[in-house]
């Protein structure tokens, strides 16, 4: 064995490798046997290694009436078959690389993984960690995507709602920077189902079927939603979904939804008709008389426009309302 040179992290890296990697094929090892086998590494630095893989539970000395360290650095040591298989590439980034996932087997970086298999082939732990991207001393953006995946084995579908102090209590990678960074990849990986969802949706031929596409696009807007929102859905001259629009935030008032702002974007879609939606935060989704009456104000623009309301969605958190319908 030699020891390396070059950059200061990769050759520190190198050095503890090269110590680890004399060890797993052993059952048991005694410390004058690694130093020997790792020369010229200085012996105090494979002593040094020794005690922090001791530290850490991974092996467990033996008492044979000698201390670890010592002059004579006769003790004998066994890997600790209770703390689970030792992965040496995720020890040594815990240990070298706290702040952020940099060395280690090409092939078993998240990263790399990903460009050489493709992001199906990655765990959630892994997905995470690239979102994480940089960890702090001490823990890894690995080991903080392993933590977190844990956490949520069994209830992932609550993570979008997980709170940045839950996060930071699970795992010191994740500060306000990492946090943000798993919430927008969620937020944008469900637009993209919800997109790809609607998709599939061929047209909207019916009252139920316009209550069923607008709770499940506007299903945030109906359980989370604070404030009244009304928002637009254009469609073709089938009845094909082309897009939805914001329109307003705020109380729901037929002087505030103005026809021009409501239907600018259904002419720009080059739209053949529209469906109106809109919260209630009360959770009631039955339709006020406010309601009513900026359906019929927009019904009107829109036969003026050529463009048709087809119908007035009104989201409750647990039920939907159909203008039309009613």
């Amino acid at each position: 064995m030699s020891v390396p040179t070059g950059n200061s992290s990769t050759v520190r890296y190198e050095r503890y490798r090269a110590i680890v990697e004399s060890l797993v094929p052993r059952t048991e090892f005694h410390l004058n046997d690694i130093k020997q086998a790792c020369a010229p590494e200085r012996p105090a630095f494979v002593s040094r290694v020794v005690r922090e893989l001791e530290q850490d539970g991974w092996i467990v000395r033996e008492p044979d009436g000698t201390e670890a360290g010592t002059a004579t650095g006769t003790g004998r040591y066994r890997w600790n078959s209770g703390r689970g298989k030792f992965a040496a590439s995720r020890w040594l980034d815990e240990k070298m690389f706290g702040t952020q996932i940099k060395v280690g087997p090409v092939q078993e970086r998240p990263r790399e993984r990903l460009l050489a298999h493709g992001v199906e082939a990655l765990r959630n732990s892994e997905l995470l960690a690239i979102l994480i991207r940089s960890g702090r001393p001490g823990e890894s953006a690995l080991t903080g995507g392993e933590k977190v995946a844990r956490a949520f084995d069994s209830r992932l579908q609550e993570l979008p709602s997980a709170g940045r102090g839950e996060l930071k209590a699970i795992t010191a990678a994740v500060e306000k920077t990492a946090y943000c960074q798993i919430m927008a990849g969620i937020e944008l990986g469900r637009r993209v189902a919800a997109v790809a969802s609607e998709r599939t949706t061929s047209k909207i031929s019916s009252t139920t079927l316009a209550m069923a596409f607008c709770r499940r696009h506007f299903a945030r807007l109906a359980t989370e939603g604070k404030q009244e929102e009304f928002h637009i859905v254009t469609l073709d001259t089938k009845n094909g979904v082309i897009d939805t629009h914001q329109i307003t935030v705020g109380t729901l008032d037929a002087s505030l939804v103005h026809p021009r702002e409501v239907f600018r974007p259904a002419i720009r879609d080059a739209a053949a008709s529209v469906i109106l939606v809109h919260n209630h935060p009360s959770g009631d989704p039955t339709p006020s008389k406010e309601d009513r009456a900026v359906t019929r104000r927009l019904e009107s623009a829109g036969q003026l426009l050529g463009i048709e309301v087809l119908d007035h969605i009104v989201l409750g958190r647990d039920s939907a309302a159909s203008l039309r319908e009613q």
